[in-house]
């Protein structure tokens, strides 16, 4: 079974700094891309930010200049480094993975169970 163990949450004041962490372990195939997603009550989840196998990264416009994504593949392990946060920026943020199975050309989406992300002075 896949297991994607997140940490790093918390309570942090308006334009204090969190890093959120998350391991993926237990997939057998190839992870193509990790990323981070959040979700406010009463929201969609909407992606926060992706980086690739290959480095290459995409944010949300939202949060450009703001937070930085990067991972160690051999860990399986990605990073979201957020500075300058905002009220605005409080949700629960959920890890994402993806696997290619090249046998069959097909891909795994893999969710992590999300950690609290609240802004507040």
């Amino acid at each position: 079974q896949v297991q994607l163990v997140e940490s790093g949450g918390g309570l942090v004041q308006p334009g204090g700094s969190l890093r959120l962490s998350c391991a993926v372990s237990g997939t057998i195939f190839r992870l193509d891309a990790m990323g981070w997603y959040r979700q406010a009550p009463g929201k969609e989840r909407d992606l926060v930010s992706i980086i690739t196998s290959g480095g290459t990264t995409n944010y949300a416009d939202s949060v450009k200049g703001r937070f930085t994504v990067s991972s160690d593949n051999a860990k399986n392990t990605v990073y979201l480094q957020m500075n300058n946060l905002k009220p605005e920026d409080t949700a629960v943020y959920i890890c994402y993975a993806r696997a290619l199975n090249t046998v069959v050309a097909g891909e795994i989406n893999y969710w992590g169970q999300g950690t609290q992300v609240t802004v507040s002075s």
